[in-house]
């Protein structure tokens, strides 16, 4: 699981072999939420409201670079490190 960012105790990661749309996963705690990249929104699970606020502000941020980290994955390359929500 490469690991594409952490700020705040949340950790984002993108899977090698994960399946379509675009999305990475955020966990927090115990928490985990995959959330899609483009729109952005939860596909699966669930994170505390404060929590999920940062991820979607920071996927807001970054979504072109998710984007392109998915392709890249896909590809079997590693994704590239994003900027943490400072």
């Amino acid at each position: 699981m490469p690991e594409l960012s952490r700020f705040f105790g949340i950790v984002i990661a993108m899977y090698y072999d994960d399946h379509a749309p675009p999305h990475f996963h955020a966990i927090y705690g115990s928490e985990k939420a995959e959330i899609r990249i483009d729109p952005i929104g939860v596909l699966k699970g669930r994170l505390p409201p404060r929590a999920l606020a940062l991820v979607t502000e920071w996927a807001a941020l970054h979504q072109a670079e998710l984007l392109d980290d998915w392709g890249l994955r896909a590809a079997g390359q590693k994704p590239n490190k994003i900027e943490p929500l400072r």
